[in-house]
């Protein structure tokens, strides 16, 4: 009887022992996730805090510079078409537009503009848009590029391949700004020249998709203009 007291008073200190490990290990793994909970949501609220932060210095920046510019322009004569936002909301969305980043710090659009006289409103801003496109199709063919003469330099391209290919992304402007899908307009304002009309307007295009668009256009062109270099076409367009 004493034995058989002892076993079972040795059991149930076991399976005491084992509750109270049990209960320590819970607690341990909650405080464990609580902690990371806990970071998590710091982190989010400081990651939410800089990026109102970030916009809001953006915004101050745009407003700065949209009434500085807005004055100029009203001195020198230009007015909005009926029916448009005011001329300083106008600048004031280019320039938000214009220091808008994405989450790898680079530029979220490319902003170009482009200017124009002809006899009436409507010719003006016809030619005015044309050329702010072509200046969007000249901004990101530099652009594009400046990232292929990277990876010309890494593969160790002749001189003869890299100035055919450096060639021929120079000459892909025009085939790029034909290639533009649908653009932004930010601006567009008028200016009387005598008989005449003045058309200035400022354009935006999403800097991914122009990057994408500017890489077919370009590897289209190596592929029916370069030889001796098809193999390496991957590693030129690779960014």
């Amino acid at each position: 009887m004493i034995i058989l007291s002892m076993a079972c008073h040795k059991m149930g200190s076991q399976g005491t022992n084992r509750q109270q490990t049990l209960k320590k290990s819970i607690m341990r793994t909650t405080i464990k996730i609580t902690f990371i909970l806990l970071m998590a949501i710091i982190g989010f609220s400081v990651s939410a805090q800089t990026t109102k932060d970030t916009k809001k210095q953006i915004s101050e920046k745009s407003v700065k510079k949209a009434r500085q510019e807005a004055k100029k322009y009203t001195n020198d004569g230009f007015y909005v078409a009926p029916g448009a936002l005011p001329l300083d909301k106008q600048l004031e969305n280019a320039w938000m537009k214009q220091y808008e980043t994405d989450d790898k710090g680079l530029p979220k659009y490319i902003v170009e503009s482009g200017n124009s006289v002809a006899e009436s409103q409507t010719a003006a801003k016809l030619q005015a848009t044309e050329t702010a496109k072509l200046n969007l199709a000249g901004a990101i063919t530099t652009s594009v590029a400046a990232l292929i003469e990277n990876n010309i330099a890494n593969m160790q391209l002749n001189n003869a391949d890299a100035a055919s290919v450096t060639k021929t992304v120079a000459g892909a402007k025009n085939l790029i700004a034909q290639e533009l899908g649908r653009t932004l307009p930010l601006v567009e304002i008028y200016k009387k020249i005598g008989k005449n009309i003045e058309a200035d307007v400022r354009l935006a295009y999403d800097y991914q998709n122009a990057i994408e668009s500017a890489k077919k256009v370009i590897r289209k062109q190596l592929e029916e203009e370069t030889k001796g270099i098809q193999d390496k076409l991957d590693g030129i367009m690779k960014f």
